[in-house]
C-alpha cells in the first residue's frame, strides 16, 4: 500500500501578513514553516502503518511551491515519511487552489498509484477548505473531509466525521482523498535522530514539464480565480462601557432594547 501527503509550506505565526501590491499575492519572507494543520494528516498516515492496518505501506509528502519548500518536505521526513516530492517550477508563481491541484495530481500520478491521499483540514495562510475536492476531482477519486477518525481494512477507508447534525460514519473504496480535522490527533515531534536521518531519505525535485503539464495549466495562466484587489476588515466601532452604580441593569436592558435582541 502507498499514502500520499500533500502539505503546504506557509509563513511561521510571527511573520506579519503582508501583500504585493502589483501582483496581489502574499508575500512569502520571514520564517516558513510546515501547514500545523498538514502535520495531523502527516500523523494520521504513521498512525496507519504502526497499527498495522497499512501493513507495509510507504509514506510520501508532496508539496508545490519555490526551493525554499524543501525544508517543509525535510520536516515532513523528519516526522516519519519515507519519501518526499517537491514540485517546483517558475511557472507555478501565482498559482490558485486549481492550478496547485493540477501540479499535485500529475505528481501522484506520476509516482503512484498510491491506495489513500490525505490533506489536512485547511491552510493556515489561506484557510482556505476547497483543496482536498478539487484533487480528488482530478485523480477521479471519493473524497470525504474534516475526518475525525480513518480506518484501513478490505480495500476501503473508513472515516468519522463530525457534522452539524451529528456524526457520519462513511466507507470509501480506495484509492481514496481523505482530509483530517486537526482534532483526529497529536501531531509527534521529531526526535535528533528522526531529524538526521531524515537528510539521507529521498526528497525528488520535478518540474511542470516532468509531469507533462504546460505551462499554460498552471501559474496564473491555469488559474480560476483572479485577485482583484485586497483591503483590511473594517475597524470595529466603539463598545459601550456600563457602570455598576446601581441603574446598570436598566442601562444593559436599554441598550439591548434599542437593538431589538430583547
Amino acid at each position: 500500500m502507498k499514502i500520499a501527503v500533500c502539505v503546504k509550506e506557509v509563513p511561521g505565526a510571527n511573520v506579519p501578513r503582508k501583500h504585493d501590491e502589483a501582483t496581489k499575492r502574499l508575500v512569502r519572507e520571514g520564517d516558513q514553516v510546515l501547514n500545523s494543520y498538514d502535520s495531523h494528516a502527516i500523523e494520521a498516515a504513521l498512525q496507519l502503518v504502526e497499527s498495522g492496518a497499512a501493513d507495509g505501506a510507504t509514506v510520501t509528502a508532496f508539496t508545490v511551491g519555490p526551493e525554499t519548500a524543501s525544508k517543509t518536505l525535510q520536516k515532513a521526513l523528519a516526522l516519519g515519511a519515507d519519501d518526499a516530492v517537491l514540485v517546483t517550477d517558475p511557472a507555478l508563481a501565482g498559482s490558485d487552489i486549481l492550478a496547485t491541484s493540477r501540479a499535485l495530481a500529475a505528481a501522484i500520478i506520476k509516482h503512484g498509484p498510491f491506495d489513500l491521499i490525505l490533506l489536512g483540514q485547511q491552510a493556515s495562510d489561506a484557510d482556505c477548505w476547497a483543496l482536498p475536492g478539487v484533487l480528488a476531482e482530478l485523480l477521479e477519486a471519493p473524497v470525504v473531509t474534516q475526518a475525525s477518525k480513518v480506518e484501513l481494512g478490505g480495500g476501503k477507508v473508513t472515516v468519522e466525521r463530525q457534522t452539524e447534525l451529528g456524526y457520519e460514519k462513511l466507507a470509501l473504496t480506495l484509492p481514496a482523498v481523505v482530509s483530517v480535522s486537526d482534532a483526529i490527533n497529536t501531531p509527534r515531534y521529531p526526535a535528533l535522530k528522526a531529524i538526521m536521518a531524515a537528510k539521507k531519505k529521498p526528497l525528488e525535485r520535478v518540474s511542470i514539464a516532468d509531469l507533462g503539464l504546460d505551462a499554460s495549466a498552471v501559474g496564473e495562466a491555469g488559474s480560476g480565480t483572479k485577485v482583484f484587489a485586497f483591503s483590511p476588515p473594517p475597524a470595529k466601532a466603539g463598545g459601550v462601557k456600563i457602570e455598576d452604580d446601581g441603574t446598570a441593569a436598566d442601562k444593559i436592558l436599554e441598550f439591548l432594547t434599542s437593538r431589538n435582541l430583547v
